[in-house]
């Protein structure tokens, strides 16, 4: 049975001047997916979504969601979408529960204390409730931004370059806390990123789109299984395994790196007879490894 489809945008055209920005884009999100939405900057994500959030107009195009046409239903779409453009505005001199207590007041959002509370913690950020912000890492204050979109509990996330600017421990705890809003809360999120690695950990969706067009949407692992693929072999003999498997595979480059590992870029049905190739010249294969790389694969069709 086909997944519900939260979000469909079909046609979304706009211009700046003289300048299109986005040129036809078509895109189908589904519930429960997280959706990477990758581009390079400049592409047109940030308007994209700016126009999936009624932010700005489209010139043409349209957009529905949750069943229902986005222009005449925009109080009752963003109702149930919680977002995340750019970077999060707080009062530094605040705590954090006291300026997701003014969030609610200010957007009539009826929340307790242990709902913000609970919030707080699903987020990792409980222990710092009544710290104020300005105490706060880059890291920290991403997460609190995420703890303001999900006060309303909403069903579809948006997420803007999430990872922007967060050192290697602030990019694990974001990545770990979206698979869990995901497969524990049960939210559909659409993330724009420019960070492939991360999207390729989190993502089982996505769309690439360059120059304002998409260029391919579809199902992550199946997009980077087309294709030529990284093979990194290890062998008892580098030499001699790189004059036989030239000799032997016409066409593909075989190179010896400063770790004594030899790395070619292979069509996936050839690495069984690449390997038994070796084994059958009494070379030992001590490891042999095939990677599907998004960034390969991003950097191929843009």
């Amino acid at each position: 049975m086909k997944a519900e489809e939260l979000l469909i945008a079909r046609g979304l055209v706009k211009h700046f001047g003289p300048q299109k920005a986005v040129d036809g884009i078509d895109i189908t999100v589904r519930k429960g997916d997280i959706y990477g939405f990758l581009g390079p900057n400049g592409s047109g994500k940030s308007t994209t979504i700016r126009m999936m959030l009624s932010l700005i107009r489209p010139d043409s195009g349209s957009v529905v969601m949750f069943g229902m046409p986005l222009e005449a239903n925009r109080a009752a779409i963003l109702s149930r979408i919680g977002a995340l453009i750019e970077r999060p505005d707080f009062y530094l001199y605040l705590s954090a529960l006291k300026n997701l207590e003014l969030l609610c007041r200010y957007s009539g959002i009826n929340a307790n204390h242990e709902h913000m509370m609970e919030i707080l913690r699903l987020v990792g950020l409980a222990d710092r409730a009544h710290s104020a912000v300005k105490t706060f890492s880059h890291g920290m204050k991403q997460r609190l931004g995420i703890a303001q979109t999900l006060l309303h509990d909403p069903e579809l996330i948006i997420l803007d370059e999430p990872v922007n600017g967060l050192d290697p421990q602030g990019i694990k705890d974001m990545r770990d806390l979206i698979l869990k809003l995901n497969s524990d809360k049960g939210k559909t999120l659409i993330i724009s990123s420019h960070i492939l690695r991360e999207m390729e950990l989190i993502a089982n969706r996505m769309v690439v789109i360059n120059k304002g067009k998409v260029v391919v949407e579809g199902d992550v692992r199946e997009l980077t299984m087309q294709g030529r693929q990284r093979m990194v072999l290890v062998t008892s003999n580098p030499q001699k395994s790189i004059s036989l498997l030239t000799e032997n595979f016409p066409g593909t480059e075989f190179s010896l790196n400063r770790l004594n590992e030899i790395q070619a870029e292979v069509d996936p049905v050839r690495v069984e007879a690449i390997n038994r190739l070796l084994v059958q010249h009494d070379i030992g294969v001590r490891q042999l490894n095939v990677m599907n790389s998004l960034e390969d694969y991003f950097l191929n069709i843009t």
